[in-house]
């Protein structure tokens, strides 16, 4: 597979969803042996964030990037926004644009949304690969010791930001250059992957008119379906890859609760943190595309 060392752009297009415009990018050609891959970003991020991995891939695959409604340069209205409504803005992009069940591949909330939307909408998906994967399981996490400070103080800070000018405060910090290189630092293993490009790419479309209040409403939305509830009606392959020095999620642990619910995965540790697919391009190019090769 060709190298993402020296990453051409690619020109994108728009695509009208729900009187909304929705924003790909295509690489590749369509093989009659084998599925096309759609790629969904996580929060935050846009398309931008797979140019590694659509130049990467497209020498022996027909790629796609997607930009979920609220994010990159999507429209951003002010609606509710959930894993329901992402998952049905891929399952329409699949059947309306690309024509063909396709293999899904997303990061963290990417991820949770390619799975509700295998799970969900199966007849659309031929195939799917986690990347460090967000999303809830049912298990109950351990009950700390009684702490009434902490407990007046979490119900207080949950009250706070229900509230427009306090969530709008939160926003317009984190959506800093600055921040948001901090944020990387945290989360990347490889700290020569973190560029301006990056940290433009991030920046940019939390200047778009009603970037904040999408914001609010994935920070205020209670959590989705569980996962495990997911993985119950899930019936196609699965590829799971993990940046091992992730350290917003323990990943064998998490790892260990995705066998316990669906035994039949195939499952990789990379030593890169939250996303390797931009980390450690090289790599997870190679796995997905075998993977698919062997799979789908």
């Amino acid at each position: 597979m060709q190298s993402p060392s020296i990453v051409a752009p690619t020109l994108g297009q728009h695509w009208q969803w729900q009187g909304q415009s929705i924003y790909y990018v295509k690489a590749g050609e369509r093989r009659p042996d084998r599925p096309p891959l759609l790629l969904v970003h996580g929060f935050g991020a846009s398309t931008d964030h797979w140019r590694k991995n659509l130049a990467g891939l497209s020498s022996e695959f027909d790629v796609w990037a997607i930009d979920l409604l609220g994010f990159g340069r999507s429209a951003k209205p002010d609606w509710r926004y959930s894993g329901d409504l992402w998952r049905d803005q891929l399952h329409d992009f699949i059947t309306q644009v690309m024509g063909q069940p396709a293999v899904l591949a997303g990061n963290s909330l990417g991820g949770y949304t390619s799975l509700c939307t295998a799970a969900q909408r199966s007849e659309s998906v031929a195939g799917l690969v986690l990347i460090n994967s967000a999303g809830p399981f049912s298990d109950p996490e351990p009950i700390p010791p009684p702490n009434p400070l902490r407990e007046v103080m979490g119900k207080t800070i949950q009250t706070l930001f229900q509230q427009d000018w306090a969530s709008s405060l939160l926003f317009q910090y984190v959506r800093q250059k600055s921040t948001i290189r901090k944020t990387l630092e945290r989360v990347y293993l490889d700290q020569s992957a973190i560029t301006d490009e990056l940290v433009d790419a991030i920046y940019r479309p939390s200047c778009d008119h009603g970037a904040a209040k999408v914001f609010a409403s994935v920070f205020r939305t209670p959590q989705g379906e569980k996962v495990d509830t997911l993985l119950k009606q899930l019936s196609c392959p699965l590829l799971m890859i993990w940046g091992e020095a992730d350290p917003w999620m323990n990943s064998r642990e998490r790892g260990a609760k995705f066998r316990q619910h669906y035994a039949q995965l195939t499952e990789y540790y990379l030593r890169a943190g939250h996303c390797p697919h931009d980390e450690v391009p090289d790599q997870v190019n190679e796995l997905i595309g075998t993977w698919i090769l062997k799979h789908c």
